[in-house]
C-alpha cells in the first residue's frame, strides 16, 4: 500500500522519528479512532493523512475539519449537516463531514476546542455510528474512522471539565504523540535542506548550494518553539534573502526584529493590587518584610522574564543578563528554574 505521491513527505532519521514512523504504520492498519498529540507545528495533519492513506480505507473519502475555526453552532452544522430551514440561511439540506467521510476517515484538528455539547454528539457518532442532522429527526448511519488532533493535554482537560472523559476514553484506543523538533536535533539539517531546495526551485534557482557552517550551527542550536513549521518559515526567509551562487550564510529567526518596531506600552499595576515581586514600587517601610525573600523573588522574576525573552536558551539568556553560562546555571538551579531552560 503506497502513500499518494502528492502527499508531503515526513522527513527524518532520528531514533524518535523512526519510532514515530513505525507507530504510524502499525496503527494505520488498526481500524479504530486515533488521537494525534503534538505541539504546534510538529506535523499533526501530515501524520493524520498517513494514518488514512496507509489504512484499508485509503481509497475511501478523507474529510478534514478544524474545530477551532468555527463557532459552536457552525461547527455542529459542519460536522453533522443540516436540514432546510434548520436556521436562518439554511435554504436547502446540506451534508456534514461525517456523511462526506462515510466509509473513510474524518480528521478533526484542534478537537479539544469543540464544545462539550458537540463533543457529546461526536461521542454518540463514534460509539454507535449514527446521528441526526441539525434540524432533522432522521437517524443517519455512517462508518467513519475519526482521527483527532490537539496540542492540549487531554487527560488534564478532562479532569478540569473541559473535555468529556467518555469521549477521551473512546478516542484513546490508539494515541500517537509526535516528538517536538528539539527532541530530534539530527533531523534539522535534513529538513532545512529539503525546505531550502523546495523554495530555491520555486524562485527559479538552478541549484541550491545548502547552508554554510555558521548558518547550519545557528539552525541546530535554536530551540524551535514553533517546531517544523517554524523551521520551514525560517529557511524560506533565509533563501529569499540569499545569493543563488553561494551557500546560505544568514539566518533571521525573528522577522519583526527591528529598531523601528512599535512597542506596546507597559501596563501599570493599579495601586493596592498585588504585583509580581518587582522592587520598582515604593516600599512601605513601616511594615516589616523579609529583605532576602523580597530580593530572591525579584531575582527569580528577572530570570523567568529573561528565559522567555530568549526562548529558554540558556547561553542566550546568560549573555542577555551579563552572566557567564555557569553563573546562570547556578542561579537557575537556586530558584528551581533549571528544568525550564534549554542547555545550548
Amino acid at each position: 500500500m503506497t502513500v499518494p505521491s502528492e502527499l508531503p513527505p515526513l522527513i527524518g532519521q532520528s531514533a524518535s522519528f523512526l519510532l514515530l514512523g513505525e507507530q504510524i504504520s502499525r496503527l494505520a492498519a488498526l481500524d479504530r479512532s486515533v488521537l494525534v498529540i503534538g505541539e504546534r507545528g510538529t506535523g499533526k495533519e501530515l501524520v493524520a493523512s498517513r494514518l488514512h492513506f496507509l489504512s484499508p480505507r485509503w481509497e475511501r473519502p478523507y474529510a478534514k475539519l478544524n474545530c477551532a475555526a468555527l463557532a459552536e453552532s457552525l461547527l455542529e452544522s459542519e460536522l453533522f449537516g443540516h436540514e432546510a430551514g434548520a436556521f436562518t440561511g439554511a435554504t436547502r439540506r446540506r451534508a456534514g463531514r461525517f456523511e462526506i467521510a462515510n466509509g473513510g476517515s474524518l480528521f478533526l484538528d484542534e478537537i479539544a476546542n469543540a464544545s462539550l455539547s458537540v463533543q457529546e454528539k461526536i461521542l454518540r457518532t463514534v460509539e454507535y455510528g449514527e446521528f441526526e442532522r441539525v434540524g432533522g429527526n432522521t437517524t443517519i448511519g455512517v462508518d467513519v474512522r475519526v482521527i483527532g488532533a490537539t496540542n492540549v493535554d487531554l487527560p488534564s482537560a478532562a479532569n478540569d471539565g473541559r473535555f468529556r472523559h467518555d469521549l477521551l476514553d473512546r478516542l484513546s484506543v490508539a494515541v500517537i504523540t509526535i516528538p517536538p523538533l528539539r527532541a530530534r536535533l539530527e533531523d534539522i539539517p535534513l529538513l532545512a535542506t529539503h525546505f531550502g531546495r523546495a523554495i530555491a526551485q520555486e524562485i527559479g534557482w538552478s541549484v541550491f548550494r545548502g547552508f554554510d557552517r555558521g548558518a547550519l550551527k545557528l539552525l541546530c542550536d535554536y530551540p524551535w518553539p514553533g517546531n517544523v513549521r517554524e523551521l520551514k518559515n525560517v529557511v524560506e526567509r533565509a533563501v529569499f534573502a540569499a545569493d543563488a551562487d553561494q551557500p546560505v550564510n544568514e539566518i533571521v529567526f525573528d522577522p519583526f526584529d527591528s529598531p523601528y518596531r512599535p512597542r506596546s506600552a507597559p501596563s501599570a499595576t493599579p495601586r493596592g493590587e498585588p504585583h509580581d515581586g518587582s522592587l520598582s514600587e515604593p516600599l512601605d517601610l513601616g511594615t516589616p518584610f523579609g529583605l532576602r525573600e523580597r530580593v530572591a523573588t525579584y531575582e527569580k522574576n528577572l530570570l523567568e522574564q529573561a528565559l522567555i525573552a530568549n526562548r529558554h536558551n540558556q547561553r542566550a539568556t546568560a549573555g542577555h543578563l551579563g552572566l557567564t553560562y555557569n553563573q546562570l546555571r547556578n542561579d537557575l538551579r537556586k530558584h528551581g528554574l533549571l528544568h525550564a531552560a534549554t542547555p545550548r
